[in-house]
């Protein structure tokens, strides 16, 4: 079993950027207490207000998959679906870095 990851690039509609990451961080916070989630990051990028970036680490691909099937997630979802421009990503399999835990 290896660590599974998400990064996702999300383009917000016109000056919507920091609204997006807010309801983004709502999520990342609620991630804390959530088994299995081991890093949830949101980032605004320097060169375009309106794009954000979401980046996580979870135990395996069943953790985030049940992740999703939380009513608090799915609530958080519905709320930033309607500032969404465009969205895309990558599933990934993460290998290690500095902060990780060791798989």
């Amino acid at each position: 079993m290896s660590t599974f990851g998400v990064c996702g690039k999300l383009k917000a509609k016109d000056g919507q950027g920091e609204a997006l990451a807010n309801v983004l961080l709502e999520a990342a916070e609620s991630m804390q207490s959530l088994e299995g989630c081991e890093s949830y990051v949101v980032s605004i990028s320097n060169t375009d207000a309106d794009t954000v970036w979401v980046t996580e680490v979870w135990k395996d691909e069943a953790s985030h998959a049940a992740s999703l099937t939380l009513e608090s997630t799915r609530s958080i979802i519905q709320k930033g679906l309607p500032l969404i421009a465009n969205m895309e990503g990558d599933k990934l399999r993460i290998l290690g870095g500095k902060g990780l835990k060791s798989t």
